[in-house]
């Protein structure tokens, strides 16, 4: 087995979020290693904790490596069971609290899913209405609607104007609505009248013409829509469309979804940290 596969479980016995969230941006770090990352949530019975310790076991015979393990585990019992395995074990938990402790002056509760409980209703409230707007006003479903929007995504299909929507509302609670470009803005040279005539901040995305064809094959496979023809001829319409519309526009191709975002909230007029307070 290479050298370069190593498996990572990322442990927690509630969600597991965190410990995903942690340890894939610690993984990224390392790009020469081909990392098989298992999620292994709501490991919070003895009896789990050792059925996961046989996989462990399973996953070293197979990579010839001990795997990883990222854990936010409260439970001493339940941890100390997974810090027995033959593997490398990482608490997140405990990088962190003794000196907040020490800074704090006070004892953390040690109660699993607090990262996660509803703090804020205030908050919350206003992202699950970002994510119903955004959900709502999908794909030009309603571009009459577009007003009551924070600001409005266009470009052309499969650019990612969806995923980058919906995370805009899931963590900041804006309501981002999007327009997909067609043949026919193409052939009038510009969007309809109720995308021109917003006042709502407007942000243009593309992609690399092979990019997109890869996306559009795993959609339509074959299809005359995927072909790297179609997709360079759409991109080349949407980026004049653009440049003749003055519409900042954000390249996708190699971006994340949330690099794409921040980029977005930094050309925000709203300052952000008055748009993430909600």
């Amino acid at each position: 087995m290479s050298k370069n596969k190593r498996t990572v479980f990322l442990v927690s016995e509630s969600t597991g979020l965190t410990a995903e969230a942690l340890g894939h941006s610690l993984l990224s770090q390392y790009d020469s290693i081909d990392f098989e990352q298992v999620y292994m949530p709501y490991i919070n019975t003895e009896l789990r904790a050792h059925a996961l310790v046989q996989r462990m076991r399973e996953a070293q015979a197979r990579d010839g490596a001990r795997p990883i393990c990222f854990a936010t585990m409260l439970n001493d019992a339940i941890g100390g069971i997974l810090r027995a395995a033959d593997c490398l074990y990482i608490e997140l938990f405990e990088q962190f609290s003794p000196p907040l402790t020490a800074e704090l002056g006070i004892e953390p509760s040690r109660e699993s899913g607090r990262s996660h409980a509803i703090t804020k209703p205030s908050s919350y409230t206003k992202r699950i209405e970002a994510i119903n707007f955004s959900m709502s006003n999908d794909d030009g479903m309603r571009p009459d609607n577009f007003r009551h929007a924070d600001l409005v995504l266009i470009g052309v299909s499969r650019s990612g104007k969806t995923p980058t929507c919906l995370y805009l509302a899931m963590h900041y609670g804006l309501r981002a609505a999007n327009y997909p470009l067609t043949e026919e803005d193409f052939v009038r040279g510009q969007p309809p009248d109720e995308i021109l005539n917003l006042k709502q901040p407007l942000f243009a995305l593309s992609i690399e013409p092979r990019r997109l064809q890869l996306i559009r094959e795993e959609r339509r496979p074959g299809s005359e829509y995927a072909s790297l023809k179609r997709c360079q001829q759409e991109l080349r319409q949407a980026l004049r469309l653009y440049q003749q519309l003055g519409i900042p526009v954000l390249d996708t191709t190699s971006q994340s979804i949330e690099e794409i975002s921040s980029q977005i909230l930094r050309q925000l007029k709203t300052p952000i940290d008055d748009v993430v307070a909600g």
